[in-house]
């Protein structure tokens, strides 16, 4: 045990950098954090935060050994800015990655209770790629007034490229399961 107590004033230095370094963090932390999304808070102003905490960062973060910490922090926030800040002005879009998986584990997981295969691929392409946000839009407080929004053009667009996916699906199952007799009845239409 004293061992170990000898050798402390070794990491001291370390230990207090890292603490240092810890300020910044939980800083972001809590400029990101979901419990803080409410009403009034948007993109911008979550934005503007994150820019002011980096330019922070660059001025206060000035000693050599400082100098991974303000660039590693920098490089990973401005990979990740583009999609960072969404989740403020859309709330039904999944936060991090790992909601997002999650949220689509549990869309294939309910799919397969409803239909009992495995594969939602063919499911993905006769019904679109939307798919996925049905059962989670039916669970939305907003949602009748975001569809209320809605004007009857685009409705009718989108109803038209959703029969037109249809219709692609059924002309390739025809085909699969008869290709002799779906091309006959092709030809027959021609001529």
């Amino acid at each position: 045990m004293l061992l170990l107590f000898r050798k402390l004033p070794e990491f001291t230095s370390k230990y207090q950098a890292v603490k240092r370094w810890q300020i910044p963090i939980q800083e972001t932390a809590r400029l990101l954090s979901p419990a803080k999304i409410s009403a009034d808070q948007r993109s911008e102003t979550v934005r503007f935060e994150m820019e002011c905490l980096l330019s922070w960062m660059q001025k206060t973060y000035t000693q050599k050994e400082d100098s991974l910490l303000v660039s590693n922090f920098q490089s990973y926030t401005r990979g990740f800015w583009k999609g960072l800040f969404t989740c403020y002005d859309a709330p039904w879009v999944p936060r991090t990655n790992n909601d997002h998986e999650r949220f689509f584990r549990q869309t294939k997981t309910k799919h397969r209770r409803t239909t009992g295969r495995r594969s939602w691929n063919e499911h993905i392409l006769r019904c679109g790629e939307f798919v996925v946000f049905v059962d989670d839009a039916l669970n939305q407080q907003n949602l009748v007034s975001r569809l209320q929004q809605v004007s009857y053009e685009a409705f009718n667009q989108e109803r038209c490229r959703w029969t037109k996916r249809l219709d692609e699906t059924t002309k390739r199952r025809r085909f699969r399961r008869d290709p002799l007799a779906y091309l006959k009845q092709i030809e027959n239409k021609l001529c």
